[in-house]
């Protein structure tokens, strides 16, 4: 994915929780510029192998899907993607209102790594990731994909809260 001069990528990792709709609001209202490309960051952690393009793209990721192949649910399917309608809609809109390009790549394997792995090899001006609100008990247990991003990545990286989160 070569890019122009002028031409900005900005990544927003996506799980289709209340989380990652905050960070693709927040990427509307306060980042996303007309013309600007988003790209989407699904990472599955446990892919169906059964499904051949999975191992097929399990090194790379798959090919960048654009929005509207990725909101035709058969095409989701094969991919192993449920995206929900509210997180479509906002997509769509932002398409439209902002001028923005958006296209979605899915990645499979560890969260952390994979996002990280997709910073690095796509010419990503920035990340936007959400939380999920978790307690500093759960987060050195269970582990902070945004925490390992934050300190990881070779881009600037926006960690937004949902408003339960910090409430």
């Amino acid at each position: 994915m070569a890019t122009t001069e002028g031409e900005r990528w900005v990544g927003l990792a996506v799980d289709f929780s209340e989380g990652s709709r905050a960070a693709l609001k927040w990427a509307a209202d306060n980042l996303l510029r007309t013309g600007d490309n988003l790209l989407l960051l699904h990472v599955l952690k446990d892919p169906n192998y059964e499904q051949g393009e999975t191992l097929l793209w399990e090194a790379t990721g798959s090919p960048l899907i654009p929005l509207s192949e990725f909101s035709d649910p058969s095409i989701a399917k094969k991919y192993g993607v449920k995206p929900d309608a509210e997180t479509l809609d906002m997509l769509n809109t932002v398409a439209r209102q902002k001028e923005v390009t958006v296209v979605s790549k899915v990645l499979f394997g560890d969260p952390r790594e994979k996002l990280c792995q997709a910073i690095h090899d796509m010419p990503i001006s920035c990340l936007v990731i959400g939380s999920r609100g978790l307690g500093k008990l759960k987060r050195v247990l269970l582990g902070s994909v945004s925490d390992y991003v934050v300190n990881n990545a070779a881009c600037p990286v926006t960690v937004v809260k949902t408003e339960t989160t910090h409430a």
